[in-house]
């Protein structure tokens, strides 16, 4: 059984995690190097619970009791008696790595571990532990408090139990499990990641402004989102770091990211959580900008 749950990284998808860990009646902890990255988590996660509130789909005494289960800390040895530890911290394998070396020392014996990875090889990023058994991918899809789906990623060295703990656990927070063998970028960003690219393309060649690719694909494929609005709220870094481990993994050209995606990821320009991607968020709506 999976009682405490340790989140390593305060951003959006730890923030999202957390939250949904306490309202599945989870005691958790989050654990951040930047003590003002946790107070921000900490805000958005009330903030995120009261937009639930609001909308009856928790009553206030559930946001209450999930808040009190919260708690935060800047070191790993917080996690010393959690049962699960995910983490979610940036989409970069050498942080990623560093953290697993540092962790395993503070777990005890029994302690699992899953990394929110998107895309990053399981197998590899698991012989950072001293548990490859107990080690697996859980990446939540965001924001992790609407979205269904949890693809559970099993590495070569994973136990039969862990993914049987793991998809339970997935369940138990309301979600839908899918389980996805350990190949670059798993299920979804294997597919989603050559459309937003090729959406980018199409920016970047002229075939139309941003809005009108938008629109075409929210009219005439029935998207909720557009593509390139889409790529600004996951992130254009993230959608970079998943081509780039889709174009050297596979070496296929069809995954080599677009030149323009690059160069907004070089100008800073990363989309909504920076203020400026293909749309300018200082307005409200946002306002859909001419490829630079």
């Amino acid at each position: 059984m999976l009682n405490k749950i340790g989140v390593i990284g305060a951003g959006q998808m730890g923030s999202g995690i957390a939250h949904v860990c306490a309202l599945a009646e989870h005691d958790v902890v989050i654990v951040d190097i930047d003590a003002a990255a946790l107070e921000k988590s900490l805000s958005r996660i009330d903030d995120n619970m009261d937009r639930q509130v609001k909308r009856t789909l928790i009553a206030e005494e559930d946001k209450a009791a999930a808040l009190a289960r919260i708690t935060t800390a800047t070191g790993l040895d917080a996690l010393g008696d959690c049962d699960l530890v995910i983490e979610a911290a940036t989409e970069d394998e050498a942080t990623k790595v560093k953290i697993f070396e540092s962790l395993c020392q503070h777990l005890k014996d029994s302690a699992l571990i899953a990394s929110n990875t998107s895309s990053i090889s399981i197998t590899r990023l698991a012989t950072a532990t001293d548990r490859p058994e107990k080690f697996m991918g859980m990446h939540f899809m965001n924001p992790v408090p609407m979205m269904e789906l949890v693809e559970v990623i099993p590495g070569v060295a994973t136990a039969a139990d862990t993914v049987r703990t793991a998809t339970a656990f997935v369940t138990r927070l309301g979600k839908t499990p899918a389980v996805a063998q350990d190949f670059p970028a798993f299920m979804v960003n294997r597919i989603l990641a050559p459309m937003l690219n090729e959406a980018i393309y199409a920016l970047h060649e002229g075939v139309g402004t941003v809005e009108a690719i938008d629109k075409a694909m929210r009219l005439g494929a029935n998207h909720p989102m557009g593509p390139l609005e889409l790529a600004d709220f996951i992130g254009l870094d993230i959608c970079l770091s998943n081509l780039q481990v889709l174009y050297e993994s596979l070496a296929d050209p069809k995954y080599r990211p677009c030149p323009l995606l690059v160069k907004y990821v070089e100008a800073g320009w990363l989309g909504a959580k920076s203020g400026r991607g293909f749309y300018d968020y200082s307005t409200d709506p946002p306002t859909p900008l001419p490829a630079a």
